[in-house]
């Protein structure tokens, strides 16, 4: 007998194994490895450093950057392992940082990071600022990635070509403005509480940038040619333009821009693109995902068809990550995406995050995912997110981690000038162009200065992965692989906390003192009873209260709630001493009905919607209602 059930537990041991494969590791430090992510992009910084500079083996550097072309274009990040500014790459990473404070700035809050990361995309934005000199030039280059990769240097000795390239009425460039412009949007939402001055500056120029790329339309690389080889614009400018308009109508509400995304959706290809990728090039993934979220959030209006369009094809973005769609994305035999052998780690970073934010707009929507394979529940996607940091993280076929100083088992011949070669505050002595690669490239040995919290480009499609410097493909890392990562780490260190990503945002101020958390207060419910009469309760309840400028305000959650047997439609609400506004329902002359998204309430099911004012709950009411 016991010989017998000793044999079931032994046949058992495999399925035992992958029952509890998700628990055999550890388990990470996200909120460290967001901390560490975060510290890369000092390491990154072009100009003068300041005094609070963490990453302290860099000094300042391209200080004479625009001073041929009589415009001043110090400071900026380098891109990756090189030395050159490219403003497209630039500009989406400044658009991926603010987008993942907008959605988990909160959460980076309660870690003490999130002054950090504003930090890190003020950087960003002041060098932006900087290139937009009149309203229709943007810089869009400095130095020239030819010169700078002939030489191997520090950032310091450089004396590679600084020309400075731009784009004007005569040599447009779509892409680089529209980018530019969503990044100056997404930044100015960031920086609205704490920086309102600053903030009210990015979205003028964010306003001016996209005039100027949808006015004068073309391709930034035929225009910078000496781009064409390092970042080519493959999809075009149409992406950007959309890309752009969602920024802007997220930053301002102004409808000029929800209505420029309904109207040109079909024809610039919002609508038509099913994508199984997004970066640094290719924006509609990203831009499908804000239409859908503008779609939960009641914002389409008249423009619900089109916008239900972008929807699909987010939703297809987002099963074929998973597996699930009628199309699905490659992945290597340890689950990795993978999409090509350069700098593969871009794209799983990039997807990772859209994946991240559907799942939390899909569970304050109440919705699920409708794939091919059947309907997803949004934890699905969040899941499969944290399954690509963890591999990045170092849960993986090699054990490695393929963050700079994270864990034990990291690259340690990253392909970056900075790193490789000595500070420049240890050695001062002047290390020529060639001389680098004779000294310092072609070293076997560990970097003398670690690149803590780089994403390096990662495995190839089998998993495997060679740590030397000159196998750039695999150890480079880069900006945009970072910054998309900021707000997945965020979410996963901090949690969700109940928080509602369709809610408006209010990106808190930075605070760097890690504060232990009072005690929420208990919110006041204002519920209207159900009688035989009226099968609809309404409970109003204050989530949140905040001081602008003198005043307060408040913002409530409203639950409507079916309580009959049968299915609720044809619902007019009345609300009365409204003073702001409201998320979660389509408005008809003086009443407000079921949001475009939802046609009926089944019994016992409730819909929420939100708004904002500086006064007590607005008066909220039922005009009328069929029960079928």
């Amino acid at each position: 007998m016991y010989m017998e059930k000793l044999m079931r537990l032994i046949e058992m041991t495999p399925l035992l194994l992958l029952l509890f494969l998700p628990f055999v590791f550890a388990g990470h430090d996200y909120n460290q490895a967001l901390s560490k992510s975060i510290l890369f992009f000092e390491a990154q910084r072009s100009g003068y450093l300041p005094h609070n500079q963490r990453v302290t083996w860099r000094a300042n550097s391209g200080l004479n950057d625009g001073k041929a072309s009589g415009v001043d274009l110090v400071g900026g990040y380098y891109d990756a392992g090189d030395n050159v500014k490219f403003g497209l790459p630039m500009a989406f990473t400044i658009t991926m940082m603010s987008w993942s404070i907008i959605e988990y700035g909160k959460q980076m809050g309660a870690n003490g990071e999130l002054g950090h990361a504003m930090e890190a995309i003020k950087w960003g934005t002041d060098y932006l600022i900087k290139a937009h000199p009149e309203p229709y030039v943007l810089y869009g280059e400095v130095g020239d990635g030819n010169s700078d990769h002939y030489c191997w240097q520090r950032p310091e000795d450089m004396t590679t070509d600084r020309h400075a390239y731009k784009i004007d009425p005569s040599n447009p460039g779509s892409d680089l403005a529209g980018e530019t412009a969503a990044a100056m949007a997404a930044a100015s939402i960031v920086f609205r509480r704490s920086n309102p001055a600053y903030s009210t500056e990015l979205l003028r120029h964010a306003y001016q940038l996209f005039e100027f790329a949808d006015k004068y339309r073309g391709k930034y690389d035929s225009s910078i040619t000496v781009a064409q080889k390092y970042y080519r614009s493959i999809s075009g400018y149409n992406d950007e333009l959309l890309w752009a308009a969602a920024w802007l109508y997220q930053a301002s509400n102004n409808e000029y821009y929800l209505n420029y995304l309904g109207k040109n959706g079909d024809s610039m290809g919002g609508t038509g693109w099913a994508m199984t990728e997004f970066g640094w090039d290719v924006k509609y993934a990203g831009v499908q995902t804000l239409v859908a979220k503008f779609l939960m959030q009641g914002k389409a209006g008249l423009h619900a068809p089109v916008f239900e369009r972008y929807h699909q094809k987010a939703e297809y973005f987002m099963c074929s990550l998973i597996g699930k769609g009628g199309r699905n994305i490659q992945k290597t035999p340890g689950g990795l995406i993978f999409r090509q052998r350069w700098n593969n780690m871009q794209f799983v970073t990039s997807a990772s995050f859209l994946a991240t934010v559907y799942s939390d707009y899909l569970a304050s929507s109440r919705g699920s995912l409708k794939c091919a394979a059947g309907n997803v529940a949004p934890s699905e996607l969040l899941s499969f997110a944290k399954s690509q940091v963890d591999y990045i993280l170092g849960d993986n076929p090699r054990a490695t981690s393929y963050m700079v100083g994270y864990g034990n088992n990291f690259p340690r011949q990253v392909h970056h000038r900075a790193s490789s070669i000595v500070s420049f505050k240890v050695d001062p002595k002047f290390v020529a162009c060639r001389q680098g690669y004779a000294t310092w490239y072609s070293r076997k040995a560990s970097d003398p200065n670690v690149l803590t919290g780089a994403i390096v480009g990662g495995p190839d499609a089998y998993d495997n992965f060679a740590d030397e410097r000159d196998n750039y493909e695999q150890t480079e890392p880069a900006t945009y692989n970072n910054a998309p990562l900021l707000g997945i780490l965020a979410r996963l260190g901090g949690g969700h906390g109940g928080y509602n990503q369709l809610l408006p945002v209010v990106v808190p101020a930075p605070n760097p003192v890690v504060a232990k958390p009072k005690p929420a207060p208990k919110p006041k419910f204002t519920p209207t009873p159900a009688t035989s009469s009226n099968p609809i309760t309404i409970e109003q309840k204050m989530t949140t209260s905040w001081n602008a400028k003198g005043k307060t305000y408040c913002r409530y959650s409203t639950i409507v709630t079916n309580k009959s047997y049968k299915t609720l439609k044809d619902l007019k609400l009345s609300i009365s001493k409204l003073y702001g506004p409201l998320w979660g329902l389509s408005k008809s002359g003086n009443s407000y009905g079921f949001p475009t998204w939802l046609n009926s309430l089944p019994a016992g099911k409730s819909i929420e919607f939100v708004y904002i004012h500086s006064t007590s709950p607005a008066d909220v009411s039922v005009s009328s209602y069929n029960l079928a």
